[in-house]
């Protein structure tokens, strides 16, 4: 009786001891599925991201689209104000579009467009702001540049397009105000371009 109540007694044991043993396992399983999905959520993220960040790009010329860049510009602008750096907004007509589609055709002028967005960029800061804001008419958000040096900075881009892609860009360039919305500092930024182009020998549309 006494060896059957062992054996009973050993049987009991080892079976406790594989189901922990299979409790172990399978919490390990549980585990680990767990950081599979921590990491397939993580990946989500970073592709949902990135998806974003791609949709608010500007396909042809790199520059942000629209509805994206001015959000990006009004963030600046309240980050300008906040810690009193000067901000400068440079509103840009591309010169000849037209004349170039209608000469050359279409895939020219999206070269044209392009380029003198390339061309801004070797310019200018890898953090300064351009905006495709319609056609051949770009927004630039210039953090910490006085009005002398961003009219510097864009003289010196007319000067680098005529020598490589024989064009020019007109630029109207208004400074923040403390008073200032996008859409005030947007509406200056366009009559200086206006400016621009009524002191200026008629150019090629």
């Amino acid at each position: 009786a006494r060896d059957r109540f062992d054996a009973n007694f050993n049987a009991a044991a080892s079976s406790d001891r594989l189901g922990a043993g299979r409790d172990r396992q399978e919490a390990a399983g549980d585990r680990s599925h767990s950081a599979a999905d921590r990491e397939s959520a993580s990946a989500d993220r970073v592709t949902s991201a990135r998806e974003r960040a791609a949709s608010s790009i500007d396909e042809l010329t790199g520059a942000h689209r629209r509805d994206a860049g001015l959000v990006e510009l009004a963030r600046e602008m309240a980050r300008a104000k906040r810690t009193k750096t000067p901000f400068v907004l440079a509103f840009i007509d591309v010169d000849g579009l037209k004349a170039t589609n209608d000469s050359l055709g279409h895939y020219a002028g999206d070269q044209l467009l392009s380029g003198v967005v390339n061309t801004m960029r070797a310019h200018l800061r890898g953090y300064d702001l351009i905006v495709r804001f319609g056609g051949d008419e770009f927004l630039c958000g210039l953090l910490d540049l006085s009005m002398q040096m961003a009219t510097e900075r864009f003289f010196l881009i007319n000067a680098d397009l005529a020598a490589s892609r024989n064009a020019s860009i007109t630029a109207g360039l208004a400074e923040l105000e403390p008073g200032d919305s996008l859409d005030s500092l947007t509406a200056r930024a366009d009559a200086a371009l206006r400016g621009q182009r009524r002191q200026r020998p008629p150019a090629r549309t």
